[in-house]
C-alpha cells in the first residue's frame, strides 16, 4: 500500500481509510437506492441472512421488502422464493470474507507501524490463544441454542456477535484492545514485556469459555453433554498428523519450512485440528460413543463429504468415513502455504507476514476449536 499511496500523493494509512470509506459508501448507498438488488439480493442474502438465520436456530430465512420470515422445515425452505438465506457459507460470502479480511490486514499492519510492534515472531505465539478463544466462544453460543430463552446467556439479537462470520470481527476487536492495552502498559512501566501478559489474557479469555461450558455440562443443562475422549483423540490426532507432516518436511524436503520455523508447525498443527475435528465428528462420534455425527458446515467440507460418498463402496466407508480426505487437503494445503513464506518474505515485510500467518492458522484453529468443542460438549 505504501507504493501505492506514493504514487497518489497520499499517506498509507489514509489512503487505506479512503478506501474503506469509499467501499462502505458504495454499499450502504446501494442498499439505499437499490435496495432489492444490493441488500436483499446480495448483503442479505449471502452475508446478514445465514447470519440471523442462524441466531434464531431457523433452517433458513426469507426476505421480501425487508422483512424478513424464518422458516424451520426444508421443504418449506425449498419452496420460498428467493433470496433464501441458509446458516453457514457460500462460496460467494467465503469470496467476500477473504477480500475483508486482506483489507483488515492491511490496516492492522499500519497500525502496528504506528505502535512500532509486530515484526518478532514471539507477538505471533502470543496470539495463538486467541484462535482457540474464538472458536470457544462460538461454540459458548451453539451451546445456548439449546437452553430455553430466558435462561440463556446470549440470545437474539446479542448473539448475531458471536456468529461466523460477524464473531471474527468481534474476536479481532477483543484482540485489538489486548494488544493495545499490553503494549500501553508495558510503555508506561507496569509491565516489563507486553508479549507474556498478551498471551495471558487470551488463555484467560479461553478458560472462561470452556469453564462455561463445563459448568453447562456438569449442572446438566439441556442439549449440553460432555465427552472428554472426543477431545483427547482430536488433540492427539492432530499433533501426531502435523508431527509425521514436520519430519516428512525435515527429512526429505527442509527448504520448505526454512523461513517460518517453528512457527511453520503451529500452521501445520492449527490446520490438523480443523481436518481430525471434521473426521471425527463428521464420522467417529457414535464409534467413541460420544453421541450422533455432526453435520458439515462449510461448502468445502460439504464437496469433500459428497465426493468421498460418491467414489468410494460402502464397504470402504463403513471403515474410513468419508470425511477423511478433507484433512490431507489441509496438510497438503498448509504445506503449500508455509512453502510461500521463505527468509526473503519476512525480511521485505515482517509485520504484514507475521499478520498474514496469524491469520492463516485463525481460518484452520478457529473453525477447528469448535468443531473440536462442539463435539466435546455434544453441541
Amino acid at each position: 500500500m505504501a507504493t501505492v499511496a506514493e504514487r497518489v500523493g497520499m499517506e498509507p494509512e489514509r489512503l487505506w481509510g479512503v478506501t474503506v470509506l469509499a467501499l462502505l459508501a458504495a454499499l450502504v448507498g446501494g442498499s439505499v437506492l437499490f435496495p432489492r438488488i444490493v441488500w436483499d439480493g446480495f448483503l442479505w442474502h449471502y452475508f446478514w441472512g445465514p447470519v440471523q438465520a442462524d441466531a434464531n436456530s431457523a433452517t433458513c430465512a426469507v426476505i421480501d421488502a425487508g422483512q424478513v420470515s424464518y422458516l424451520r422445515s426444508a421443504d418449506a425452505c425449498a419452496a420460498a422464493a428467493e433470496p433464501v438465506a441458509y446458516p453457514g457459507y457460500t462460496l460467494v460470502s467465503e469470496a467476500g470474507y477473504v477480500v475483508t479480511l486482506l483489507i483488515a490486514l492491511m490496516g492492522v499492519v499500519l497500525l502496528l507501524r504506528k505502535l512500532e510492534i509486530g515484526e518478532d515472531r514471539p507477538f505471533f505465539f502470543a496470539l495463538v490463544p486467541f484462535m482457540f478463544f474464538g472458536g470457544a466462544l462460538r461454540v459458548v453460543e451453539d451451546a445456548n441454542d439449546a437452553i430455553p430463552a430466558g435462561e440463556a446467556l446470549i440470545s437474539y439479537p446479542l448473539n448475531t456477535f458471536v456468529i461466523s462470520p460477524v464473531i471474527y470481527f468481534t474476536v479481532f476487536f477483543i484482540t485489538l484492545a489486548a494488544v493495545v492495552a499490553t503494549v500501553w502498559a508495558d510503555r508506561n512501566g507496569a509491565i516489563d514485556d507486553y508479549v507474556r501478559p498478551l498471551a495471558g489474557v487470551g488463555t484467560a479469555l479461553v478458560g472462561l469459555c470452556v469453564g462455561y461450558l463445563l459448568v453447562l455440562a456438569v449442572t446438566d443443562a439441556q442439549g449440553v453433554e460432555f465427552y472428554p475422549q472426543v477431545l483427547v483423540v482430536v488433540l492427539l490426532g492432530a499433533t501426531a498428523s502435523a508431527a509425521a507432516t514436520w519430519w516428512l518436511i525435515e527429512e526429505f524436503k527442509p527448504e520448505i519450512n526454512a523461513g517460518t520455523g517453528l512457527i511453520g508447525f503451529v500452521v501445520l498443527w492449527g490446520h490438523a485440528v480443523d481436518g481430525v475435528a471434521n473426521v471425527v465428528g463428521l464420522d467417529f462420534m457414535p464409534a467413541l460413543n460420544a453421541g450422533r455425527n455432526l453435520v458439515p458446515k462449510h461448502p468445502v467440507n460439504q464437496f469433500v463429504v459428497d465426493f468421498t460418498g460418491s467414489v468410494l463402496p460402502q464397504s470402504i466407508l463403513a471403515v474410513t468415513g468419508d470425511a477423511w480426505p478433507f484433512l490431507l487437503i489441509k496438510l497438503v494445503a498448509a504445506t503449500a502455504v508455509v512453502w510461500l513464506f521463505d527468509d526473503t518474505v519476512f525480511e521485505e515485510s515482517p509485520r504484514y507476514t507475521i499478520l498474514m500467518l496469524v491469520a492463516i492458522v485463525a481460518v484452520g484453529l478457529g473453525p477447528g476449536t469448535r468443531d473440536m468443542l462442539r463435539a466435546t460438549f455434544g453441541v
